[in-house]
């Protein structure tokens, strides 16, 4: 199999991983615990908001027929009958000729229907028993009627939406302390290869320190995954095979790095040709990272990356992130490209799309993506400064400094403004 490999597209593989997945069940967690979490179930407003008529700014709470004839030249001259701050009731009605002094947030008085700002009325702020108004208001002018915003019985927040500090708000407003989230995935990471170290072991001639799995770990951390770091596998694939089969139960995606290749120790070729895998795909049209294979092994999903930290990064993105957001209800799974103006010329051929490591800029208003032509997927020096992935498409000639490139961005960009 590892040299007859069936080519697809990153859209086909995406397509058959997603598929192949399901979605988690659900779990009960504290508000304060939520932030991040996907909503297992809609969440509706148990009453209306505001569930009062209120004051929307500092002023006074009037009868619009009160104002006709108000002017800046003859203001009309109404009788203050209270102050009333925000959390308390009114206690007066708002009768002909009169006004209560009301601030921001504060339960509109009955009889009144606008409010008048201070900057509106002669003395503005000033404590007075008659305030002068300055100009003419309509009915409902600066009053925020009560079930304006949100009806009682209106979904708030959708099943598959990720919480955000606004979902919070909007939750503690209607009282939530407890929420039904989907429980996050726990992601099983392996590496392959002998020539792989320890983090804490000294440096030997022909080994290397493992740098995947922690890099994968902080990846999947971010997604909303737990990362479960196991045991490294060895080349040899009955060893490697019951490693598996030890920790399958212990997680819900399996993602390994290294062992995808067509050498006489990757041990991941070879256990796609096992009877108890489900292969997906094992040869994507993409460079770096063409290996990647995805499986459904017991039963169960994995995702085995290329062992070249670069190309590990980028099958992370392409397929990883998605796979965790599938099994964590997240409404819509896709890859989500950007367009930007590329800022120099890239003109090297390649007869898959390329995903250029690269960063975003902002100049004159308009976006650009600039690589960091560190193309060698194994080089590690440039990874921490990398946003996005550039696609520059198969076949042609590349593409010219200025022309509009697809982008994925895998970071918070600095969004550095150059004009």
């Amino acid at each position: 199999m590892r040299f007859s490999r069936q080519m697809v597209t990153v859209e086909e593989a995406v397509d058959r991983l997603i598929k192949s997945l399901p979605q988690l069940g659900d779990e009960t967690v504290q508000i304060e615990e939520a932030y991040g979490r996907i909503l297992a179930s809609d969440v509706y407003a148990t009453y209306e908001l505001p569930h009062f008529d209120r004051s929307p700014l500092d002023g006074f709470a009037v009868r619009a027929a009160d104002t006709i004839s108000a002017s800046s030249q003859q203001p009309v001259y109404l009788r203050v009958l209270e102050t009333v701050a925000a959390g308390q009731v009114p206690q007066l009605e708002v009768t002909e000729g009169c006004a209560t002094r009301i601030m921001t947030g504060a339960m509109m008085p009955a009889g009144a229907d606008a409010v008048i700002m201070f900057e509106q009325t002669e003395n503005p702020a000033e404590h007075v028993a008659m305030v002068g108004v300055k100009r003419v208001l309509k009915s409902g002018e600066n009053v925020s009627k009560r079930g304006e915003e949100i009806a009682s019985g209106t979904v708030i927040a959708e099943a598959g939406e990720k919480i955000n500090a606004g979902t919070i708000a909007i939750l503690a407003t209607f009282g939530y302390t407890h929420l039904s989230v989907i429980r996050q995935p726990r992601v099983g990471l392996f590496s392959t290869g002998s020539e792989l170290l320890r983090i804490d072991q000294p440096l030997v001639p022909g080994k290397i320190r493992n740098s995947n799995s922690w890099m994968l770990a902080a990846l999947i951390k971010e997604a909303g995954g737990i990362p479960v770091l196991l045991p490294d596998l060895p080349d040899e694939l009955a060893k490697a095979k019951q490693i598996i089969g030890e920790h399958l139960q212990e997680v819900d995606l399996l993602v390994s790095s290294g062992g995808v290749s067509v050498g006489d120790f990757d041990v991941i070729a070879s256990l796609v040709d096992e009877p108890e895998v489900d292969l997906l795909f094992n040869k994507v049209a993409m460079r770096p990272g063409k290996p990647t294979t995805g499986m459904i092994l017991h039963g169960k999903p994995y995702i085995a990356l290329s062992g070249n930290p670069g190309a590990c990064f980028l099958g992370y993105e392409l397929f990883v992130r998605l796979a965790i957001q599938q099994l964590s209800g997240v409404k819509q799974v896709e890859l989500c490209l950007i367009k930007a103006k590329l800022d120099v010329p890239y003109t090297k051929p390649c007869p898959y799309p390329r995903y250029l490591r690269g960063r975003l800029l902002v100049r004159e208003g308009e976006l650009f993506a600039r690589p960091d032509f560190n193309e060698k997927a194994g080089n590690l020096g440039t990874l921490k400064d990398s946003e996005c992935f550039i696609v520059i498409p198969a076949g042609g000639s590349g593409k010219e400094e200025g022309e509009l490139v697809s982008v994925l961005s895998h970071a918070t960009p600095s969004w550095r403004n150059e004009g």
